[in-house]
């Protein structure tokens, strides 16, 4: 049986005073690949930067490798690709594969880490977001959807065990996005790299993830598409149609 990569129980996030996030109780087992969605204000951001320790709980525990979230040392092991590109200031004079490598810098501490192992992952992250070939260019230069793709480039360049991905696909044009998700599936089934992925696009998720956390404050739903399309509870909140467009596992 996997392992747990993520243990929270009875999570509590609170905002100026007001309860964001209450009761939260879900685990997340490695291998896993989920699609966190709920309505906006839900708090689907606001539980990823608890699960960070960007935001601290109000209450309740979380664990991460089996590990209180607290004592966390092995932040390599996680990439992460915030929501919005507010952070990366174009005016900054660094091209791509400076900003790229800075996704090495907690396993570069790492004993037996090595120059040519460095230059490795970021010619080996470049070349799975097909971004070699503007690798010299300064990130104010790009569009937004390439600065997307370099900002996925640094949140997997360590090749970790656990990628969090919040409304990843926005900036990025059909085709791209296509590439991204097949490379997502990749390292999904074939490197066994666990996935949570936040999205608002709930109709076509179920193409690509195999759990549905539903966050509403609380955990609404959390389980595989064919629970999900077999519940009478979201049949009463979505209706039979919207349903089974949601569980993307069978005709109707």
């Amino acid at each position: 049986m996997p392992m747990n990569v993520i243990e929270i129980e009875n999570l509590r996030s609170r905002y100026n005073g007001i309860d964001v996030l209450e009761d939260i109780t879900f685990n997340v087992s490695g291998g896993d690949y989920i699609g966190l969605v709920g309505p906006n204000g839900s708090g689907k951001t606001t539980l990823i930067k608890n699960i960070l320790g960007i935001v601290r709980p109000a209450g309740g525990q979380i664990r991460l490798f089996g590990h209180k979230q607290s004592a966390f040392q092995e932040w390599f092991r996680v990439g992460y690709l915030p929501q919005r590109l507010s952070s990366l200031n174009p005016g900054f004079p660094s091209t791509v594969e400076e900003i790229v490598a800075l996704g090495l810098i907690a396993k570069r501490r790492m004993p037996g880490y090595s120059s040519k192992a460095h230059h490795d992952a970021i010619d080996r992250a470049l070349d799975l977001l097909n971004i070699s070939d503007i690798r010299k260019k300064k990130i104010g230069e790009l569009s937004g959807g390439q600065q997307q793709r370099v900002l996925i480039a640094r949140a997997i360049i360590n090749e970790p065990e656990l990628i969090i991905l919040d409304e990843p696909a926005t900036a990025l044009d059909p085709e791209t996005r296509e590439q991204f998700y097949a490379m997502l599936k990749h390292l999904n089934r074939q490197r066994n790299v666990t996935i949570i992925l936040v999205t608002h696009d709930i109709g076509s998720i179920g193409q690509h993830a195999n759990k549905l956390l539903l966050v509403d404050r609380r955990v609404v739903f959390y389980g595989s598409f064919d629970d999900f399309c077999s519940s009478t509870h979201m049949t009463d909140l979505f209706g039979t149609h919207s349903q089974h467009v949601i569980c993307h596992r069978h005709e109707f």
